[in-house]
Formats: structure tokens, C-alpha cells, sequence
């Protein structure tokens, strides 16, 4: 007859029975699982009729395993031990200790935030597998609306792509204008948007970076800049890379400094009342991973 899993085949049963087997004697089995003796017998007893074998060879002293009931032995610590194996990990999940944590981030907005934040979070969450996607403003807003990233680090977005998203501000970076070594503004302790207007612009590309584009248009509407002037690049270091080559400038983040070095000048804009706010974007009701790392980020800026 084929085995039917009843009522009686419950953890508990699998537990009461593993100890009975370990112990080999009913009274000394009830004293460690602190339950009576009757009722555990009984549990004994109707686990047996349930599977309709014998598990246990019965004399007036002892108990000893049938050999169906030494398989059995096995196969119960085995599903106990991957049982308990499964709670601890979704504990461990759940508490933010384990798990994988997916990151998205802009390289030039970022290197001054992410390194020390992400050796915080290791430190404390070292069970935790940390996956980093170099990702644009619009794929890091795609990543976390489609759950395939936890959180980005990325700069402020627009209020109408906040719906079920949260921003916490973690940085405001002074707005600079980078230029070639070899370029007439390179000496200049500052410069102006009047001094910019006649220059050729490497900017972000408009599909990737939406709000960058919006954002330049709004700050040069009193300079209005020529549309043909305008050259677009997909990630930071093919701006970088084109303003080192004396193709043209660059408004950027202070904070690309840091991924630029000496390669370029990063000259302030003046008056200096324009910044780039950076922060960490995370989904409204987000994992307790993403939290953690949030808060590995914002302890580091007072660290």
C-alpha cells in the first residue's frame, strides 16, 4: 500500500522519534524532550501505524531500530537538518545577515561614497554576496521599478519617478566645468556660465540621462547653448576621456575628480549656488539588506 502523508507526519513526530532512537528507551527520550511519557509512546505508536512498519523492535528493558527503522533514522535527521538548515538561512535573510545585495550606481557620482560604505557594510554583513552594476540615472530608475537591482546610488531624481521609490540625500557636490590641461579657462580659479556659452559641450547622453539634460537646459537658459554644439557620451569615462582630448568641456560633479586624477581640470562655477545632489534610491518597502547598506552609507559620511 502506498505511504500516505496524514496528520501524524509532522516535524514533531520526526523529532520525537530521532531522539527515541538515539536514546533507545522511552523514559530517558521523554526526560530529554521534556514531555511525559505516555503521550511520546504514543506518538511512537501512531507514527508506526500511520506508516504501517515497524520502526522499533520492543522488549520489556530497551527499544532497538528494525532496519527499516535505522533508513528511517537517516532519512528524518536528514529533513530535520535541512529543515533547520532553511530556517536559520530565512532568519539570516531577514535580519540582513545573508543573502545577495544588488547595487547600482554612477562611477563619477559615487567613488567618493561607495568604497569605504560597501567595506562598512562587508565588514558587518559578511555573509552577504554584494553584486555592483555600473548603471546609468534611467537604468538605475529601470533596475529598481523592474526589482533587478536593491538600491542605487545615483542622483536625485524628478518627483514623478519617486512613485514607490524613497531618496535619501547622502552628498551635494559643488557644479564645475572640466576642461583639458591645454585649455585658455584651464588657469582660471573659477569660471562663469557667460564664459561657457560659446564652448562646445561633452554631455550625458539624453536616453541614459534624461535629468542631466534637463537639468544643463535649465541652467544655461539665460545662456542659451547651440544644440550643434553638443556632443553626447554614455558613461563617464568617454566624457572624461573626450574633454582630456580638448574636444570640448564638461559640466560635472566636484566628486569626478576623484575618477578623473590629473587627467583633466576641474574648474568651480561661480557663483557657486549651483550643486549635485547624490543620494541612495531604494524601493518604498525595501529589503532589510538594502536598508543596512543605506545605513552603512550615511554612518560612513559622519565616520
Amino acid at each position: 500500500m502506498p505511504f500516505r502523508y496524514g496528520w501524524l507526519m509532522e516535524l514533531r513526530h520526526l523529532r520525537y522519534f530521532v531522539i527515541v532512537a538515539e536514546e533507545q528507551n522511552v523514559t530517558r527520550a521523554a526526560e530529554r524532550l521534556h514531555v511525559s511519557q505516555p503521550p511520546l509512546s504514543r506518538q511512537i505508536h501512531d507514527l508506526e501505524q500511520e506508516m504501517g512498519v515497524e520502526l522499533f523492535r520492543r522488549t520489556a528493558k530497551s527499544l532497538a531500530l528494525t532496519d527499516p527503522g535505522k533508513i528511517f533514522l537517516n532519512e528524518a535527521r536528514a529533513i530535520l537538518l535541512s529543515v533547520d538548515k532553511a530556517v536559520e538561512t530565512v532568519r539570516a535573510i531577514a535580519h540582513g545577515d545573508r543573502g545577495q545585495l544588488r547595487i547600482g550606481y554612477a562611477p563619477s557620482l559615487t567613488v567618493e561614497l561607495l568604497p569605504n560604505a560597501l567595506r562598512a557594510f562587508e565588514r558587518e554583513c559578511p555573509g552577504v554576496r554584494v553584486s555592483l552594476r555600473d548603471l546609468s540615472s534611467e537604468e538605475c530608475w529601470q533596475g529598481l521599478t523592474t526589482r533587478k537591482i536593491d538600491v542605487a546610488l545615483t542622483v536625485r531624481p524628478p518627483r514623478s519617478r519617486l512613485r514607490g521609490l524613497v531618496f535619501e540625500k547622502l552628498a551635494a557636490y559643488p557644479l564645475c566645468c572640466a576642461v583639458a590641461a591645454a585649455h585658455p579657462l584651464a588657469k582660471k580659479r573659477s569660471v562663469t556660465l557667460s564664459q561657457l556659452k560659446a564652448e562646445r559641450f561633452m554631455i550625458y547622453s539624453r536616453e541614459d540621462y534624461p535629468e542631466y539634460f534637463e537639468w544643463l537646459s535649465r541652467l544655461f537658459r539665460p545662456h542659451p547653448i547651440d544644440p550643434c554644439r553638443l556632443e553626447e557620451y554614455d558613461s563617464a569615462t568617454g566624457l572624461i576621456t573626450a574633454v582630456e582630448a580638448g574636444r570640448g568641456v564638461a559640466m560635472v560633479a566636484s566628486s569626478t575628480r576623484a575618477l578623473a586624477g590629473p587627467r583633466v581640470k576641474l574648474i568651480p562655477l561661480s557663483p557657486a549656488r549651483n550643486t549635485v545632489i547624490v543620494g541612495a534610491l531604494s524601493l518604498s518597502i525595501s529589503s532589510p539588506l538594502a536598508q543596512r547598506f543605506i545605513l552603512a552609507l550615511k554612518q560612513n559620511l559622519t565616520s
